[in-house]
């Protein structure tokens, strides 16, 4: 068969007298490439055929030569032939078609899942009204370790700078949520009975607050402690309507009633703090009159500041006047902080803000660009690998007069082309994954009509059409057409680097994926599984609410009496995560600026056994030593701070002389971000707010609803609203979890995509060495040995990738590992094993089409094409 078939004289020479002169240099080409192709896939006849039908397409007005020489062309009909030819051109190479259609939608799948979340991150508590003058107060803390930055203060700093400081318009003192039992209380109405996440609020907190209020005036609505504003659901839980219930008055805990003064509309998804019902801070202070003390922490603080007041003059003036009033306490001291800020920068380090969730923001934003940037790089190397295929092509444009911008305009509208077919692709896959995406994340996307996330995929998906298409247009465009048409070029000579390149770079970033979620998964089972120095498995805990209240004793007694139920006491605190925390201990020799900060847990008798907590010196407080009051049990680390050689039968002065009796090994009730902080125990009657049960491993249901039963002959009509310890202790860790799982779903997707170029290039390799392995198969080398030729130069390209990938991986493991107090070491095996891993993949990728190759029959690989 001829190589190089031609068609009809007799069409060629109609084509080429009645096509416009202006087009005809850029579809000559095409079309004989074409005719090429037909012979080839349908033989002569049919090939003539389909060439004068395509002949007669092009006659049509604008198209066909002019009968005046000034006519112009019609470029539509121009874009409709350059379209034809790539849609052809997609029919024709199939394989690389589908590759690169399921690599970039895979990755603008990927992206516009990030886009999502990142969008919703950046917006958090951005929506409030007054956003760029609310401000929280923070505290700066001093000590011998440097300065600790808390967003709890103390309770009084609402009303000094509501008297101290003009600048201020609104301010508010705030028990948070997390005051709460697990975020939930009980507000019943008659026979209903509801839990709900509440807070405690200044009376100024609807003016600082973009909460819609429905019903009632942001003046008014709080400024009586016996009111309470509950959200428009809430309201319609407990009373026939949200307008009903005002001026009705709700039970609160089953121990005080409030009147409903106002109903806000809800707390938005993008509001970092959620909850269902307000009451007021004057309240609270009746409950916990610590809250009023100088002495103590605990409350969050929010303030507006007026208009044109500057915020770093505000905190000079704020330090002196504290300097001013309170000299003695110069260690401490308070600042302004732009709150909307808090969401994303919310980590501090002696006393400087060093970043927070922002990094996860930054990480996956990385994340999307590595993808989409590995699925552009297959489009690059098959484009330039398959150049040979168009080189003939390019040679006849340039002959007949095609400028090199307009082949770079072609085939950049090639890949712009298919990177919205990806992105139609992409949509749907993106409506698939979303359920489970929302789970992972724990937020409420929807894919709906969005104005930004429209603009934002339309760009997305053109920049990576661009990104993608530029190398190869460039490339083939700038080939010189008599070499082609000489035969004197070989293309894949002038790519090769750039591809081996482009794959190694592929492979590095994938590897580099790889290490990462190894890393994150071994640093989040090593906190799952560490030994805290306590026993948090199988212990519940729920609030004293209602009738139980006051009658803990009693309660306490008969629980124990459950089979199943190995130890139960009660506490005021949360135990994991952060607790009450004061400076006002002292003792002996204790100096005049030491201002360490000591965690309190309140605590009933048998709590630190309950807890499997070991005391390490002296003993546990115990009722047949009378009450115990007046002892107080501290941590190791407490002792080590207040530098005690023999601590217990000591005093220390807090709330009163206290008597060491105890100390106890240090445990983690922080998370492993934190050192371990001093921390002490005593007994407090009344102040206990929850309690807590060892049950037995194993019969956890049954014990359950044992507890269930006892709970509601105390409060009937109330479902026990427990939870179990090891759950805080996990959700410590939410945000390192979701990233561990996000990670692997989207490293898992970079490295298909990179396999996906790899079987691409394997496919292209092994048909166009067809003819080297059928000579290399009658000289008498062995399947083996052709399958180690071909896969020999994507075996080196991935070795260099796992030569560069290694130490990059391991320094970013190092940076992120430094972000906890308590780590894993990195094992030489985590980076040794990654790489394994990835030539494995490689090797599995080529495998099938090497091998192919290798068994082909020699004499249909030398037979004339």
């Amino acid at each position: 068969m001829n190589s190089n078939p031609s068609p009809p004289k007799l069409l060629l020479r109609f084509f080429r007298w009645f096509c416009h002169p202006d087009l005809h240099k850029y579809i000559e080409g095409d079309l004989l490439e074409l005719y090429k192709e037909w012979v080839k896939e349908k033989g002569r006849r049919t090939a003539n055929i389909k060439f004068a039908w395509d002949v007669l397409l092009l006659f049509r007005p604008g198209i066909i030569k002019p009968l005046k020489r000034d006519q112009p062309l019609n470029h539509t009909a121009m874009l409709q032939h350059n379209l034809l030819l790539t849609f052809r051109n997609f029919r024709r190479y199939k394989s690389t078609f589908f590759i690169n259609l399921i690599g970039l939608s895979s990755g603008l799948a990927c992206a516009l899942l990030i886009f999502l979340w990142v969008q919703d991150e950046l917006n958090v508590d951005k929506f409030h009204a007054k956003d760029d003058r609310l401000y929280q107060v923070m505290e700066k803390q001093r000590g011998d370790e440097g300065i600790y930055t808390s967003f709890q203060t103390r309770g009084p700093v609402a009303d000094l700078l509501r008297e101290e400081m003009p600048q201020i318009e609104y301010v508010a003192a705030v028990g948070p949520v997390s005051w709460a039992d697990h975020g939930r209380l009980a507000l019943s109405v008659g026979e209903k009975a509801v839990l709900a996440a509440g807070q405690y609020v200044g009376k100024d907190y609807f003016n600082i607050f973009s909460y819609e209020l429905l019903i009632g005036s942001k003046d008014q609505v709080l400024a009586d402690k016996n009111s309470i504003v509950l959200s428009e659901e809430l309201a319609t839980r407990l009373f026939d309507s949200a307008q009903e219930a005002v001026g009705k008055s709700v039970e609160f805990q089953q121990e005080r009633e409030f009147i409903v003064s106002g109903i806000f509309k809800g707390t938005p998804a993008r509001s970092s703090v959620q909850f269902d019902f307000a009451l007021s801070f004057e309240a609270l202070k009746d409950e916990k009159p610590w809250v009023d003390e100088w002495g103590s922490s605990g409350p969050l603080v929010f303030a507006i500041l007026r208009e044109g007041a500057d915020v770093e003059q505000f905190n000079n003036e704020l330090e002196s006047l504290l300097k001013e009033k309170f000299g003695h306490d110069i260690n401490r001291t308070i600042l302004l902080q732009r709150y909307s800020d808090n969401y994303l920068y919310g980590s501090y380090e002696n006393g400087v803000r060093v970043g927070g969730r922002i990094e996860y923001v930054r990480l996956f934003s990385v994340v999307a660009i590595i993808i989409l940037l590995i699925a552009s790089i297959n489009f690059v190397n098959l484009a330039t690998a398959r150049a040979s295929r168009r080189l003939k092509e390019i040679g006849i444009k340039k002959v007949v007069g095609s400028g090199r911008k307009n082949l770079i305009f072609q085939y950049i509208g090639e890949s712009v082309l298919i990177s919205f077919f990806s992105l139609a692709v992409a949509i749907l896959l993106v409506a698939l994954a979303l359920p489970a995406f929302n789970e992972i994340t724990g937020k409420q996307f929807t894919l709906g009509f969005d104005g930004p996330l429209i603009l934002s995929a339309l760009i997305i998906t053109f920049a990576t059409g661009v990104v993608a298409g530029l190398y190869p247009a460039l490339y083939l465009s700038g080939f010189k057409p008599i070499t082609i048409l000489k035969g004197k070029l070989t293309p894949s000579s002038e790519g090769a680097w750039a591809r081996k390149g482009l794959v190694i770079f592929q492979f590095t970033l994938s590897i580099i994926l790889m290490v990462s979620v190894w890393v994150v998964n071994r640093q989040i089972a090593f906190v799952q599984n560490q030994h805290l120095g306590y026993d948090k498995d199988n212990v519940v805990y729920f609030p004293i609410t209602g009738r139980l209240k006051g009658n803990e004793e009693t309660f306490l007694t008969e629980m124990k009496k459950i089979p199943g139920v190995l130890n139960a006491s009660s506490t005021g605190h949360r135990i994991v995560g952060h607790n009450w925390s004061v400076g006002s201990i002292s003792w002996a020799g204790k100096s005049q600026d030491d201002e360490t900060q000591f965690q309190v847990v309140t605590a009933n008798y048998n709590l630190l056994e309950t807890l499997g907590i070991e005391v390490k010196q002296g003993r546990s407080f115990s009722q047949t030593f009378g009450a115990e009051t007046t002892k107080i049990i501290f941590n190791e680390t407490a002792i080590e701070a207040m530098g005690l050689s023999s601590p217990i039968g000591s005093t220390v002065e807090f709330f009163g002389e206290k008597e060491i009796i105890g100390v106890v090994n240090d445990f983690h009730f922080e998370s492993l971000h934190e050192e371990i902080k001093p921390l002490c125990f005593v007994i407090q009657p009344n102040s206990e707010n929850r309690i807590m049960a060892k049950l037995q491993s194993g019969r956890e249901k049954e014990t359950l609803a044992e507890l269930q039963n006892l709970y509601s002959s105390y409060n009937p009509g109330f479902v026990l609203d427990y939870r179990f310890l090891n759950d805080n202790y996990q959700a410590l860790y939410e945000a390192e979890q979701r990233v561990s799982t996000l990670s692997e779903y989207f490293a898992g997707i970079a490295i298909l995509i990179s396999c996906l170029g790899l079987f691409g290039l394997a496919t292209f390799t092994a048909e166009r060495r067809v003819k080297e392995i059928g000579i290399r198969k009658v000289l008498g080398s062995s399947d083996f040995g052709i399958v180690r030729l071909l896969s020999g130069d994507f075996t080196k390209m991935v070795l260099v990738a796992i030569v560069i990938a290694l130490p990059i991986s391991y320094v970013i493991a190092r940076q992120w590992l430094q972000d906890f107090a308590f780590s894993i070491e990195l094992e030489w095996w985590y980076f040794a094993g990654a790489g394994l891993v990835a030539l494995l993949i490689a090797w599995l990728s080529v495998g099938f089409q090497t091998i192919k190759a290798a068994q082909m029959n020699p004499v249909d690989s030398l037979r004339n094409e």
